[in-house]
């Protein structure tokens, strides 16, 4: 796998799990065009990449991501002034094809959030699979108080926390602390400290290793489709997967590592 070279996001690789960290502290780690192509083209060099089981995301200096940058949108501004009609549009709407892409990818994404967690950090929080946040952490939709709209993120968010739920945050652009993004179900765990935040994320990512990364990638298809396909339909499919899956080297390991009372090839 050859990963894209970046300028606002470090990566680095380690096994099994590639660590992406938003690399614009200056800002907060504002999501700018150049982070949410970057982050495409990411995920689009992993999607296929089988020895890729998980994606760490995580902010530097001390923020998860503030949103979208402000500065971005001025420069839509300009060009739809120039006479570019649908510049605005684009320029959202890439936003919404980022967060798509990451929602969809075969692997398992985990979110580290520490400061803020605004907007399309929100967003990007509300599309992972596994979300721990550092008490710190500050959660909020605040596009309304800026006299616009959470256009690509409020869908995830109806998703991840309901529509009751997403209709409050949304229309009252409240900022909430991870305690309450754990009762809401946006985060999974909040850890005590920094020390404990990384023992939780150094767990998570074992439990990860010790799953069968490709009974993983099928079962997280399984659930994304649980919303796109009528149920009788859906079942047929998941009990030839699960054929499939018990017939596979994988299943054949897994049974045999069972048996023998040793760890599967793939955990070790």
């Amino acid at each position: 796998m050859a990963l894209p070279q970046t300028e606002f996001l470090l990566l680095q690789q380690d096994g099994p799990f590639l660590h992406v960290t938003l690399n614009r502290p200056e800002s907060r780690n504002a999501l700018s065009l150049g982070m949410a192509t970057e982050l495409m083209a990411v995920f689009d060099a992993v999607r296929d990449d089988k020895s890729i089981r998980a994606l760490i995301l995580r902010g530097a200096g001390g923020h998860f991501c503030a949103g979208g940058d402000i500065k971005d949108m001025a420069g839509a501004r300009a060009a739809l002034a120039a006479g570019d009609s649908n510049a605005m549009l684009k320029f959202n709407r890439q936003f919404g094809e980022m967060i798509s892409i990451c929602n969809e990818l075969p692997q398992t994404v985990v979110t580290v959030i520490e400061g803020a967690a605004l907007g399309g950090g929100f967003g990007l929080a509300c599309v992972s699979d596994v979300a721990i946040a550092h008490p710190n952490a500050l959660f909020g939709l605040p596009e309304t108080g800026l006299g616009v709209i959470p256009a690509q993120i409020a869908p995830f968010v109806v998703k991840r926390i309901g529509l009751t739920q997403a209709r409050r945050l949304s229309l009252t652009g409240i900022r909430f602390n991870g305690a309450e993004a754990q009762r809401l179900g946006v985060v999974h765990e909040v850890a005590d400290n920094d020390e404990d935040l990384n023992a939780r994320l150094e767990k998570t990512l074992n439990a990860i290793r010790r799953c069968a990364p490709d009974a993983n990638r099928v079962t997280k298809q399984l659930i994304l489709d649980v919303e796109r396909e009528p149920m009788n339909n859906l079942l047929d499919r998941a009990a030839q997967a699960f054929a499939d899956a018990t017939q596979s080297e994988e299943g054949q390991e897994g049974t045999m590592a069972f048996v023998q009372k040793r760890l599967p090839k793939w955990a070790e």
